[in-house]
């Protein structure tokens, strides 16, 4: 059981950190997190540098980013040659796509209630002969023998999102990682929705490619983010995107060799987003330094609240609730109510949430404490008298 006094003191701690509480009780980390201080300053710092110092400070900004790249592989338990600094976590699960060496009449093993992120490059193999398979999930929630009998000797990869983004249903990764091993397959999470929400260690799960943008739980900003490609993995990949920055001798633009770094950092080919890399570094060592098992049982403290104050107002709950299943995301509908019409009665109360698929949905981070769902009490107390 998680220590209320830990649990309270990761959420204050992380809570100073971060303004958007000044104005907002801010639900909505599932779509779009706001930024903690330490990324802003960060950020603001290097762009008052490119406006005043042009390109004279570029070797400290890519040390800054290089950092980055540490403290993804040590959020993760990666080591830092397995990480490549990506611009979305699509640009992350196109590198399996488009890199492993596809033969007709093989096949992609996914979720049927998957972001289309995580839909679209598989279903794009199709003039390859590539079959994607869709296993149905009921409400968010996997049966893992029917998975597991989707698969056959030709399934060549397994993808799942960690935790769906409709209704923030978790999975469990550690099963699904052995299906993929009992198949002889290949396996990648989107993990956008789960990391910086809940600890991972890849070495102990099992997993073969990895892809999150940083912009949601870890706090970041958008067009910044890593995906994880697991060391014995390289080989399986045809490096695209390759560039200037692909390459051993990197800035060395006059040796003309295509000599591939060994390391993830390949796929890294051209110029980077550096201020959005530095913001994100900062963001992902505020989480690392509170300890994301810390966060988590903060994330899930609060959401049970919700749910049972929700659940008093009479909303009808659409999320699973039972132990490991349970994320930071919780949907939602009250009776009778335009979700639309009512989420824009919560942002004119200083409330952000989201609808997804005409249903309300809320996603709390570590720092979001219990005022913040009295104002969506009160939000929902309100609507329709004003």
């Amino acid at each position: 059981m998680n220590d209320p006094a830990t649990i309270a003191n990761t959420r204050e701690r992380l809570r100073e950190q971060m303004p958007v509480t000044e104005k907002w009780a801010y639900m909505d980390h599932a779509a779009v997190s706001p930024l903690p201080k330490p990324t802003s300053v960060a950020m603001a710092k290097w762009l008052q540098q490119a406006s005043e110092e042009g390109d004279t400070l570029w070797l400290d900004w890519s040390a800054q980013v290089q950092s980055t790249r540490t403290e993804a592989a040590r959020m993760i338990g990666a080591s830092e040659e397995e990480i490549a600094l990506v611009t979305s976590t699509t640009a992350g699960i196109n590198f399996v796509a488009e890199g492993l060496d596809w033969q007709a009449g093989d096949n992609v093993v996914t979720l049927d209630d998957e972001f289309p992120s995580n839909l679209y490059p598989w279903m794009h193999l199709q003039d390859q002969g590539v079959e994607t398979r869709l296993v149905p999930t009921d409400n968010g929630l996997v049966d893992y023998e029917r998975l597991a009998e989707r698969c056959d000797d030709r399934t060549r990869l397994i993808t799942v999102s960690w935790v769906g983004y409709k209704n923030g249903a978790r999975r469990d990764i550690d099963v699904i990682s052995q299906i993929a091993r009992d198949k002889n397959a290949l396996f990648l999470v989107d993990a956008i929705q789960g990391i910086g929400a809940f600890p991972l260690d890849v070495r102990q799960t099992q997993i073969d490619f990895l892809a999150a943008d940083g912009h949601k739980w870890q706090l970041g900003p958008e067009g910044a983010g890593f995906a994880y490609i697991r060391r014995d993995c390289l080989p399986l990949l045809r490096a695209t995107g390759v560039g200037w920055n692909s390459v051993v001798q990197g800035s060395d633009f006059a040796n003309i060799n295509l000599n591939l770094k060994t390391t993830a950092a390949r796929y890294e080919g051209g110029s980077q987003n550096m201020a959005g890399l530095i913001g994100l570094g900062q963001s992902l060592n505020l989480l690392n330094n509170l300890g994301v098992e810390n966060v988590s049982a903060s994330i899930l403290d609060i959401t049970d609240n919700a749910c049972e104050q929700l659940a008093s107002c009479g909303a009808e709950l659409h999320t699973p609730r039972c132990g490991d299943n349970r994320s930071g995301i919780v949907t939602f509908s009250l009776p009778d109510v335009d979700a639309r019409a009512f989420r824009k009665h919560c942002l004119n109360s200083g409330v952000a949430l989201a609808c997804r698929s005409g249903r309300l949905r809320i996603s709390l981070h570590g720092y979001n404490h219990d005022g913040d769902i009295g104002r969506l009490r009160e939000a929902i107390r309100s609507f329709g008298t004003n």
